[in-house]
């Protein structure tokens, strides 16, 4: 994490990515500063763009910190006992069931009930479990769900991923194809649509230009609302999943 003094820069960490083509700033909702840079990029040319971005980052940081303090208390529980999927909308029961075993197992039933059996007391291994078995789920049901608001928008992509992504609902790379977040299951669906309606626009345009923005207009008129809501909707997120959102450079 770089303190930023010399210049009078915020504290930001520097993350250089294999698949980064451009260098990007994102703050994630707790106030968090990252530059994400390709390989090959020259390190010591980074504060001179934080510097340059400073007002966007101070008015973000910001913005995000009105949001934490007027925004519901998020779910922080370590194990759930219930995982409301909002999206689908389903709700799940989640049971432990201690073992004398060294291996964590979980199944899933016809009513909606996960039950996790073996050393339960290891919270870290029941959240991983559960994350998996998140994943799953948001590959069984979002990939498909994004392939239909395709043809309805008549904007086709390429390969669609699942990830448990940290800093991002969704991304779209310059070859169409589209990494979801499997958190996105935690939203209401009309948040999802809009999620993928703002993706596959970028499709078309890899920015967020004028252009990117009519395009967004024209297949959901009501995006404004929507994104608006969508920049507070990392509350939905329970914390045994980890959810850390962020604020993409505009």
């Amino acid at each position: 994490m770089a303190d930023g003094s010399a210049m009078n820069l915020p504290a930001y960490r520097v993350r250089v990515s294999q698949r980064a083509k451009n260098v990007s700033i994102h703050i994630s909702h707790q106030g968090e500063v990252e530059v994400v840079v390709p390989q090959t990029f020259d390190l010591k040319q980074v504060p001179e763009i934080v510097s340059k971005r400073q007002d966007w980052i101070t008015r973000t940081t910001q913005r995000l910190e009105l949001e934490r303090l007027t925004a519901p208390a998020p779910v922080t529980e370590t194990l759930p006992k219930k995982i409301t999927l909002r999206s689908l909308p389903e709700d799940w029961r989640v049971v432990y069931t201690p073992r004398r075993s060294h291996q964590l197992t979980a199944s899933s039933t016809r009513n909606h009930q996960i039950n996790l059996q073996g050393p339960t007391d290891n919270v870290a291994a029941c959240q991983l479990v559960l994350q998996r078995w998140l994943s799953r789920k948001a590959q069984l049901h979002l990939v498909p769900w994004l392939r239909q608001v395709s043809q309805e928008v008549k904007l086709p992509c390429g390969s669609i991923s699942v990830r448990m992504q940290k800093t991002l609902w969704a991304s779209c790379s310059s070859k169409k194809a589209i990494s979801l977040n499997a958190k996105l299951l935690f939203l209401p669906p009309h948040l999802v649509r809009y999620v993928f309606i703002h993706e596959l626009c970028h499709t078309v345009h890899m920015n967020h230009s004028p252009r990117f923005w009519a395009l967004v207009g024209e297949k959901e008129p009501d995006y404004e609302r929507f994104d608006r809501e969508l920049r507070k909707a990392w509350r939905y997120v329970p914390g045994w999943a980890d959810g850390n959102g962020d604020a993409p450079e505009e």
